[in-house]
């Protein structure tokens, strides 16, 4: 092929495969300026327009705005740094569909209501950090003006949700039910009585690792009790209690208060609220953590003996 030899459009289209509609649109656009014009004033173009048309369909068909098409080909940009550009962009673009495609699978699954809708479309459209002030502002306003526990208001504010990049129709699902959850009156309440619970321990040490020892031995002594057969109300039962409200007693160094009973009882039926269980349970799933085994049958069961016990003991005195 001849250097000098001018194209007319429809041999362009001919030699690219492009229809002339495109070739013509994309000169308009500078993307191929002709070359020259023929006596009748029809566009002509040279050898260097079959290259650069080439091009810009690659690039378009890769993405690329005409725009970042045209630097390219003008060379005010080069190709690795528009096409990491591109690159980049798609990752926003096929996680947000990704997140789309679990939310419409998650409103397939389940029929929600109205209010669930809401949270859903949110979820779609909103930045993650968006969604993370659905969270934060819950902490704010739970915890405004509460300066006496700050450490388990940092737990609180460092443990986010964090959907993953393809979320499952599950994750969609409990994300929707945490931000609901969140919009509590309730759950507000008891999440901010139990930081203030703990503000008031007498000692400093590892409040978590003596949680789990506790509930450990909670675990014992309640399948030691039912590999015997013994029922809730049972007699061995409220010794079963006593046991485990010498370990709290001793743990908290609570052992010489005349209502320690009642302040146990009060204390587990905190930690045994199920609006506060069911939160860190939707996080785990949220971020899939290892989900870890619910204790609120525990915390029923042993409360509800708890309190008969404490009752049958009151009782007794009134004779």
């Amino acid at each position: 092929m001849d250097s000098d030899t001018l194209y007319s459009i429809g041999e362009l289209s001919r030699r690219t495969g492009l229809t002339v509609k495109t070739i013509r649109f994309y000169s308009d656009k500078g993307i191929v300026p002709p070359t020259d014009r023929s006596p009748a004033g029809y566009r002509l173009y040279g050898l260097d327009a079959l290259a650069r048309l080439d091009l810009a369909r690659t690039l378009r068909d890769l993405g690329l705005d005409l725009a970042t098409v045209r630097k390219v080909l003008d060379r005010e940009a080069s190709i690795p740094e528009v096409t990491e550009a591109q690159a980049n962009a798609l990752d926003v673009q096929i996680q947000t569909l990704r997140l789309r495609r679990a939310v419409l699978r998650a409103i397939a699954r389940r029929g929600p209501t109205t209010m669930e809708m809401d949270l859903m479309h949110r979820l779609a459209t909103l930045s993650q950090a968006e969604r993370h002030r659905l969270v934060s502002g819950f902490i704010d306003s739970t915890f405004k003006g509460l300066h006496a526990n700050p450490e388990f208001v940092s737990l609180m504010r460092s443990s986010m949700p964090e959907l993953p990049d393809d979320p499952t129709p599950e994750q969609v699902e409990a994300w929707v039910e945490l931000a609901g959850l969140c919009q509590n009156a309730d759950f507000r309440v008891t999440v901010r009585r139990t930081a203030e619970d703990q503000a008031e321990e007498p000692f400093q040490q590892d409040v978590s690792t003596l949680h789990d020892a506790l509930k450990q031995a909670m675990r014992e002594r309640i399948d030691e009790a039912a590999s015997f057969g013994l029922l809730p109300a049972s007699a061995e039962g409220a010794s079963l209690t006593d046991s485990l409200g010498g370990l709290y007693a001793h743990a908290f160094e609570r052992a010489g208060d005349s209502d320690l009973r009642r302040w146990l009882l009060a204390r587990l039926q905190t930690t045994a609220d199920p609006h506060a269980e069911r939160y860190w349970q939707l996080l785990a799933m949220i971020n899939g953590w290892p989900a870890s085994p619910t204790l609120a049958p525990v915390y029923s069961w042993f409360t509800t003996v708890f309190a008969k016990s404490d009752d049958d003991n009151r009782k007794r005195l009134m004779q």
